[in-house]
Protein backbone atom coordinates (compact mmCIF):
# COMPACT_ATOMS: atom_id res chain seq x y z
CA UNK A 1 0.00 0.00 0.00
CA UNK A 2 1.66 3.48 -0.95
CA UNK A 3 2.67 5.65 1.89
CA UNK A 4 0.60 9.00 0.88
CA UNK A 5 1.09 10.36 4.87
CA UNK A 6 3.36 11.58 7.64
CA UNK A 7 2.09 13.14 11.19
CA UNK A 8 3.64 15.00 12.92
CA UNK A 9 3.79 15.84 16.62
CA UNK A 10 4.70 18.82 18.52
CA UNK A 11 4.87 17.86 22.10
CA UNK A 12 4.74 21.15 24.14
CA UNK A 13 4.71 20.95 28.22
CA UNK A 14 0.96 22.19 27.89
CA UNK A 15 -0.72 20.44 24.89
CA UNK A 16 0.61 17.62 22.03
CA UNK A 17 -0.31 19.26 18.63
CA UNK A 18 -0.82 16.07 15.86
CA UNK A 19 -1.35 16.98 12.35
CA UNK A 20 -2.16 14.43 9.48
CA UNK A 21 0.05 15.60 6.21
CA UNK A 22 -0.40 14.36 2.71
CA UNK A 23 1.83 13.79 0.22
CA UNK A 24 1.26 17.46 -1.12
CA UNK A 25 2.79 19.11 2.15
CA UNK A 26 -0.97 19.74 3.14
CA UNK A 27 -2.40 19.52 6.95
CA UNK A 28 -5.52 17.58 6.36
CA UNK A 29 -6.32 16.81 10.24
CA UNK A 30 -5.19 18.19 12.90
CA UNK A 31 -5.74 16.96 16.75
CA UNK A 32 -4.83 18.45 20.81
CA UNK A 33 -4.29 16.67 23.55
CA UNK A 34 -3.60 18.00 26.80
CA UNK A 35 0.06 16.71 27.87
CA UNK A 36 0.24 15.67 31.92
CA UNK A 37 3.82 15.85 33.20
CA UNK A 38 3.00 14.78 36.56
CA UNK A 39 2.34 11.29 35.49
CA UNK A 40 5.97 10.57 34.09
CA UNK A 41 7.34 9.62 30.55
CA UNK A 42 5.32 6.30 29.42
CA UNK A 43 1.77 8.43 30.37
CA UNK A 44 3.26 10.75 27.55
CA UNK A 45 3.81 8.88 25.05
CA UNK A 46 0.66 7.09 25.88
CA UNK A 47 -0.86 10.37 25.01
CA UNK A 48 0.54 10.64 22.19
CA UNK A 49 -0.33 7.09 20.77
CA UNK A 50 -4.04 8.08 21.70
CA UNK A 51 -3.44 11.35 19.31
CA UNK A 52 -1.73 9.37 16.54
CA UNK A 53 -4.90 6.64 16.69
CA UNK A 54 -7.53 9.08 16.37
CA UNK A 55 -5.68 10.58 13.68
CA UNK A 56 -5.75 7.17 11.96
CA UNK A 57 -9.49 6.29 12.75
CA UNK A 58 -10.58 9.86 11.72
CA UNK A 59 -9.36 9.25 8.56
CA UNK A 60 -9.73 5.69 8.14
CA UNK A 61 -6.09 4.78 7.39
CA UNK A 62 -3.95 2.26 8.12
CA UNK A 63 0.01 2.44 9.61
CA UNK A 64 1.12 0.97 6.58
CA UNK A 65 0.13 4.48 4.46
CA UNK A 66 1.69 6.68 7.04
CA UNK A 67 5.46 6.89 6.38
CA UNK A 68 6.73 7.98 9.12
CA UNK A 69 6.13 10.37 13.07
CA UNK A 70 8.03 12.99 13.27
CA UNK A 71 8.18 14.37 16.82
CA UNK A 72 9.22 17.41 18.05
CA UNK A 73 10.60 17.59 21.90
CA UNK A 74 11.46 20.86 24.16
CA UNK A 75 14.42 19.09 25.25
CA UNK A 76 17.90 18.33 24.31
CA UNK A 77 17.58 15.30 22.10
CA UNK A 78 19.85 12.45 19.70
CA UNK A 79 17.47 12.40 16.80
CA UNK A 80 20.03 9.57 15.49
CA UNK A 81 18.91 7.28 18.25
CA UNK A 82 15.64 8.96 20.03
CA UNK A 83 16.75 9.56 23.14
CA UNK A 84 15.85 12.90 25.05
CA UNK A 85 18.77 13.99 27.52
CA UNK A 86 17.05 15.91 29.15
CA UNK A 87 13.50 18.07 28.57
CA UNK A 88 12.85 19.95 31.48
CA UNK A 89 9.54 21.10 31.00
CA UNK A 90 8.37 17.52 30.79
CA UNK A 91 10.34 16.45 34.22
CA UNK A 92 11.78 13.72 31.39
CA UNK A 93 16.12 12.53 31.97
CA UNK A 94 17.20 10.18 29.76
CA UNK A 95 14.56 8.45 28.29
CA UNK A 96 14.27 6.66 24.92
CA UNK A 97 10.84 8.15 23.54
CA UNK A 98 11.23 6.79 20.09
CA UNK A 99 11.86 3.29 21.48
CA UNK A 100 8.62 3.52 23.88
CA UNK A 101 6.26 5.08 20.64
CA UNK A 102 7.26 2.65 18.75
CA UNK A 103 6.12 -0.31 20.90
CA UNK A 104 2.67 1.32 19.79
CA UNK A 105 3.40 1.39 16.01
CA UNK A 106 4.79 -0.28 13.35
CA UNK A 107 5.61 3.08 11.88
CA UNK A 108 9.11 4.62 11.91
CA UNK A 109 9.93 7.20 14.77
CA UNK A 110 11.67 10.53 13.83
CA UNK A 111 12.48 12.88 16.82
CA UNK A 112 14.07 16.20 16.81
CA UNK A 113 14.21 19.24 19.20
CA UNK A 114 11.11 21.38 19.28
CA UNK A 115 12.58 24.92 18.35
CA UNK A 116 15.14 22.34 15.73
CA UNK A 117 12.00 20.67 13.96
CA UNK A 118 10.08 24.29 14.04
CA UNK A 119 13.15 25.85 12.52
CA UNK A 120 13.32 22.78 9.73
CA UNK A 121 9.51 24.35 9.08
CA UNK A 122 10.85 27.89 8.54
CA UNK A 123 13.81 26.92 6.46
CA UNK A 124 11.87 24.53 3.85
CA UNK A 125 8.50 26.14 3.74
CA UNK A 126 8.47 29.96 4.67
CA UNK A 127 12.17 31.02 3.73
CA UNK A 128 12.01 28.88 0.99
CA UNK A 129 15.81 27.79 1.35
CA UNK A 130 16.58 31.18 0.25
CA UNK A 131 19.16 31.43 2.84
CA UNK A 132 22.41 30.34 4.00
CA UNK A 133 23.14 31.04 7.31
CA UNK A 134 19.95 31.87 9.46
CA UNK A 135 18.71 31.85 13.22
CA UNK A 136 15.66 30.83 14.50
CA UNK A 137 14.08 31.67 17.97
CA UNK A 138 11.15 31.17 19.54
CA UNK A 139 10.08 33.46 22.71
CA UNK A 140 7.92 31.14 24.95
CA UNK A 141 7.94 29.78 28.14
CA UNK A 142 11.52 30.07 27.40
CA UNK A 143 13.98 31.09 24.59
CA UNK A 144 15.15 28.25 22.34
CA UNK A 145 16.85 28.76 18.89
CA UNK A 146 18.32 26.76 15.69
CA UNK A 147 20.74 27.64 13.76
CA UNK A 148 21.84 27.14 10.11
CA UNK A 149 24.99 27.17 8.30
CA UNK A 150 25.26 26.75 4.67
CA UNK A 151 21.46 25.33 4.61
CA UNK A 152 21.99 22.90 6.89
CA UNK A 153 20.69 22.47 10.28
CA UNK A 154 23.70 22.62 12.85
CA UNK A 155 22.99 20.08 15.75
CA UNK A 156 26.21 20.55 17.37
CA UNK A 157 28.78 17.57 18.69
CA UNK A 158 26.47 16.75 21.43
CA UNK A 159 22.92 17.72 20.08
CA UNK A 160 22.91 21.17 22.05
CA UNK A 161 23.20 23.54 19.34
CA UNK A 162 20.79 26.48 19.06
CA UNK A 163 20.04 26.68 23.31
CA UNK A 164 20.62 30.08 23.37
CA UNK A 165 17.61 30.53 25.66
CA UNK A 166 20.56 29.15 28.64
CA UNK A 167 23.26 32.14 28.06
CA UNK A 168 24.09 34.56 31.55
CA UNK A 169 23.79 37.68 30.49
CA UNK A 170 22.56 40.67 32.51
CA UNK A 171 19.60 43.29 32.23
CA UNK A 172 20.49 45.15 29.31
CA UNK A 173 21.80 41.46 27.74
CA UNK A 174 25.65 41.87 27.76
CA UNK A 175 27.20 38.71 28.57
CA UNK A 176 27.68 38.13 32.28
CA UNK A 177 28.73 35.97 35.09
CA UNK A 178 27.61 32.59 36.14
CA UNK A 179 26.17 34.09 38.83
CA UNK A 180 23.81 36.57 37.09
CA UNK A 181 20.37 35.25 35.25
CA UNK A 182 19.85 33.39 31.86
CA UNK A 183 18.91 34.82 28.24
CA UNK A 184 15.68 33.54 29.23
CA UNK A 185 14.93 33.86 32.44
CA UNK A 186 14.75 37.69 31.50
CA UNK A 187 13.25 37.88 28.13
CA UNK A 188 11.27 35.04 28.07
CA UNK A 189 6.84 35.07 28.18
CA UNK A 190 8.05 33.62 31.76
CA UNK A 191 10.25 35.70 32.71
CA UNK A 192 8.32 39.08 31.26
CA UNK A 193 5.48 37.92 33.04
CA UNK A 194 7.15 37.78 36.29
CA UNK A 195 8.23 40.94 36.40
CA UNK A 196 4.83 42.09 35.52
CA UNK A 197 3.43 39.90 38.14
CA UNK A 198 6.07 42.02 40.82
CA UNK A 199 5.39 45.09 39.78
CA UNK A 200 1.27 44.61 40.39
CA UNK A 201 1.93 43.08 43.80
CA UNK A 202 4.01 46.21 45.11
CA UNK A 203 0.66 48.07 44.16
CA UNK A 204 1.59 49.45 40.61
CA UNK A 205 -1.54 49.63 38.58
CA UNK A 206 -2.31 47.34 35.24
CA UNK A 207 -4.93 46.27 33.55
CA UNK A 208 -3.78 42.47 34.30
CA UNK A 209 -3.97 42.63 38.28
CA UNK A 210 -7.49 40.93 38.44
CA UNK A 211 -5.50 38.12 36.49
CA UNK A 212 -2.78 38.45 38.84
CA UNK A 213 -4.43 38.69 41.87
CA UNK A 214 -7.33 35.56 40.97
CA UNK A 215 -3.69 33.35 40.06
CA UNK A 216 -4.68 32.75 36.33
CA UNK A 217 -1.79 32.56 34.05
CA UNK A 218 -1.38 35.52 31.94
CA UNK A 219 -1.23 34.60 28.18
CA UNK A 220 -0.31 36.14 25.16
CA UNK A 221 -2.97 37.83 23.89
CA UNK A 222 -3.64 39.44 27.24
CA UNK A 223 -0.18 41.14 26.61
CA UNK A 224 -0.72 42.16 23.80
CA UNK A 225 -3.94 43.84 24.16
CA UNK A 226 -2.20 45.71 27.19
CA UNK A 227 0.00 46.74 25.09
CA UNK A 228 -2.63 48.37 22.66
CA UNK A 229 -4.23 49.66 25.75
CA UNK A 230 -0.64 51.33 26.24
CA UNK A 231 -0.34 49.42 30.06
CA UNK A 232 2.67 51.08 31.56
CA UNK A 233 3.61 48.40 33.59
CA UNK A 234 3.04 46.03 30.53
CA UNK A 235 4.94 48.26 27.83
CA UNK A 236 7.94 48.82 30.72
CA UNK A 237 8.79 45.42 31.17
CA UNK A 238 7.51 44.34 26.92
CA UNK A 239 10.12 47.24 26.44
CA UNK A 240 12.85 45.63 28.68
CA UNK A 241 12.41 41.98 27.14
CA UNK A 242 12.79 43.51 23.22
CA UNK A 243 16.19 45.31 24.67
CA UNK A 244 17.56 42.39 25.68
CA UNK A 245 16.57 40.23 22.96
CA UNK A 246 17.72 42.73 20.56
CA UNK A 247 21.22 42.62 22.28
CA UNK A 248 21.75 39.25 22.73
CA UNK A 249 21.03 38.64 18.92
CA UNK A 250 23.22 41.19 18.07
CA UNK A 251 25.83 39.75 20.21
CA UNK A 252 25.22 36.03 17.87
CA UNK A 253 25.05 37.90 14.84
CA UNK A 254 28.74 39.19 15.26
CA UNK A 255 29.71 35.87 16.13
CA UNK A 256 28.46 33.97 13.56
CA UNK A 257 27.90 36.15 10.68
CA UNK A 258 24.24 35.26 10.31
CA UNK A 259 21.71 36.70 7.26
CA UNK A 260 18.54 35.81 8.84
CA UNK A 261 17.33 35.87 12.03
CA UNK A 262 13.62 34.46 12.22
CA UNK A 263 11.43 35.56 15.30
CA UNK A 264 8.46 32.91 16.76
CA UNK A 265 6.55 31.56 19.65
CA UNK A 266 3.11 32.95 21.10
CA UNK A 267 4.67 36.45 22.35
CA UNK A 268 5.80 37.49 19.25
CA UNK A 269 2.94 36.20 17.28
CA UNK A 270 0.55 37.91 19.39
CA UNK A 271 2.78 41.14 20.06
CA UNK A 272 5.28 41.45 16.49
CA UNK A 273 4.45 44.47 15.25
CA UNK A 274 5.06 46.32 18.56
CA UNK A 275 7.92 44.35 19.51
CA UNK A 276 10.22 43.64 16.04
CA UNK A 277 10.88 47.31 15.19
CA UNK A 278 12.04 47.81 19.13
CA UNK A 279 13.88 44.40 19.14
CA UNK A 280 15.24 46.06 15.74
CA UNK A 281 16.32 49.22 17.38
CA UNK A 282 18.60 47.07 20.15
CA UNK A 283 20.10 45.04 17.38
CA UNK A 284 21.63 47.52 15.61
CA UNK A 285 22.94 49.27 18.54
CA UNK A 286 25.04 46.02 19.61
CA UNK A 287 25.76 44.03 16.55
CA UNK A 288 29.04 45.14 14.46
CA UNK A 289 28.45 47.17 11.08
CA UNK A 290 29.63 44.88 8.39
CA UNK A 291 27.71 41.63 9.59
CA UNK A 292 24.72 44.04 10.74
CA UNK A 293 24.32 45.38 7.71
CA UNK A 294 23.10 42.38 5.45
CA UNK A 295 21.26 41.16 8.78
CA UNK A 296 17.44 40.59 8.35
CA UNK A 297 14.82 39.91 11.28
CA UNK A 298 11.42 38.94 10.51
CA UNK A 299 8.52 37.29 12.45
CA UNK A 300 7.89 33.79 10.96
CA UNK A 301 3.94 33.75 9.51
CA UNK A 302 3.58 29.72 10.04
CA UNK A 303 3.26 30.34 14.11
CA UNK A 304 2.35 26.73 15.21
CA UNK A 305 2.42 25.29 12.28
CA UNK A 306 5.88 25.80 11.82
CA UNK A 307 7.26 22.34 13.85
CA UNK A 308 4.37 20.16 12.04
CA UNK A 309 6.01 21.08 8.30
CA UNK A 310 9.34 20.64 9.79
CA UNK A 311 8.59 16.75 10.28
CA UNK A 312 8.12 17.01 6.16
CA UNK A 313 12.04 17.87 6.30
CA UNK A 314 13.01 15.61 9.39
CA UNK A 315 11.59 13.05 7.20
CA UNK A 316 13.61 13.96 3.52
CA UNK A 317 16.56 13.91 5.90
CA UNK A 318 16.41 10.51 7.55
CA UNK A 319 14.04 8.25 5.58
CA UNK A 320 15.95 6.31 2.92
Amino acid sequence: MKKEFLISVDLGGTNILSALINNKNEIVYRDKQPTTISKGAEHIVESISESINKILEGNKLEQSQISAVCLGVPGTVNPHTGLISVAPNLNIVEFNIKESLAQYFDIPVLIENDVNIAGLGIKHFELKDEVKNALVVFVGTGIGGSLFFNGNLYRGSSYFAGEIGHMRVDKKGMLASGKSKTFENIASRTGIVEAIEADIRSGKKSELAESVLKKKRIKSKAISKAIENKDKVVVKHINKGCEVIGTVLGSITTLLNIDTIVLGGGLLEASGDYMLPKIEKAFRKSVLQAPGEIAKLVVTKLGDDAPLYGGIALADEFLV
